[in-house]
């Protein structure tokens, strides 16, 4: 068979790529390792012989277990004998996980959580999946995150001795996790992943040491029908909230002190297309580089749009200064 575009050929269902000549079983002792000879329909339109083998150990599941508040994970410390041989000479440090068998993923999580790590899990939330070795392992890892209380550590974990399992199970702080990514010191695939995930959806950046970049979001033309004197006193209000929290210790941003004068150098004015190009894009762009936000006054909705987006990137949201830090770090 000989297809000349390589449009069609991108077209086909894969199946019709991929014609298997020999499948020969080479060992059987751990998991399945066989080898295989196949034809595959190449993009050009010719078929290749290939021989792959591949490492059959089913599909497997991998948690990680944190404290928000406290900021900090639960991880694990164990020996692994193929990375030994690679020369790795530590033990690894890996998040929770294990091999389905014949469990769905969410209830192998849950023993393996208590297994290796003592902690009975009450919610695990389903992340995404992975194949974490395709050019020649068939697993696919399903990944999980859940917070965990003291309360639930109901045990002492260590996996299953009759499967050669030493695990030992340790907190610590999640700043000092990334350290250890980023010094080479973790290097499992799946554990360096579920804390990259934390560190956009948990955790966010460290803490701030020094003064906080406070994103002030209040209303500013909402309820006032483009009244010049209501909106120069919302105005007002946002610039006294900035002057209070520039007494605190903390540096004051308004969207309205970056986007207000682009606009007018633009040529624009209020509520035209030079005004729909900047004002919330610039506004967006500037809070995802503040450290909190601050809500102020009456209803809003280009504020309250603001928190919404504060609070997805985990970012503090106050909506009085008596909450806020009274003095920098």
């Amino acid at each position: 068979m000989h297809i000349s575009t390589e449009t069609r050929i991108a077209d086909l269902p894969l199946p019709e790529r991929v014609r298997v000549q020999q499948v020969r079983l080479l060992s059987d002792n751990w998991y399945t390792l066989k080898t295989t000879r196949f034809d595959f329909l190449r993009s050009n339109g010719q078929w290749q012989t290939q021989d792959r083998e591949t490492y059959d150990r089913g599909n497997g599941a991998c948690i990680l277990l944190y404290q928000r508040a406290r900021r900090r994970v639960l991880l694990t410390r164990q020996f692994r004998y193929p990375v030994f041989v690679n020369g790795w000479r530590k033990l690894m440090v890996e998040a929770v996980a294990g091999l389905l068998d014949e469990a769905d993923p969410l209830s192998c999580i849950r023993a393996e959580a208590e297994q290796e790590a003592g902690v009975r899990l009450r919610d695990a939330r389903p992340l995404f999946e992975a194949y974490m070795s395709p050019g020649s392992v068939t697993e696919k890892l399903h990944f999980f995150a859940a917070e965990y209380g003291d309360d639930d550590l109901v045990g002492e974990g260590g996996g299953r001795v009759d499967e050669g399992e030493d695990i030992a199970r340790f907190e610590t702080g999640f700043d000092e996790a990334m350290q250890q990514v980023e010094a080479g010191e973790i290097v499992d695939a799946k554990t360096i992943m579920l804390l990259r995930w934390a560190e956009r959806h948990v955790f966010g950046p460290p803490p701030r040491q020094g003064p906080l970049l406070v994103f002030i979001a209040g209303p500013y033309r909402s309820g006032t029908g483009d009244r010049e004197d209501l909106i120069a006193a919302n105005a007002r209000a946002m610039q006294n909230a900035a002057v209070r929290v520039a007494e605190l210790g903390h540096v004051p941003v308004l969207g309205e002190w970056v986007t207000l004068p682009l606009i007018e150098a633009a040529g624009g004015q209020r509520g035209d297309a030079t005004w729909d190009r900047f004002f919330h894009p610039h506004t967006q762009a500037l809070l995802e580089r503040c450290d909190t936000l601050l809500r102020i006054g009456g209803v809003s909705e280009g504020a309250d749009a603001m928190v919404q987006a504060a609070l997805t990137r985990g970012l503090p949201v106050h909506y009085g200064l008596t909450s806020m830090q009274t003095s920098p770090a």
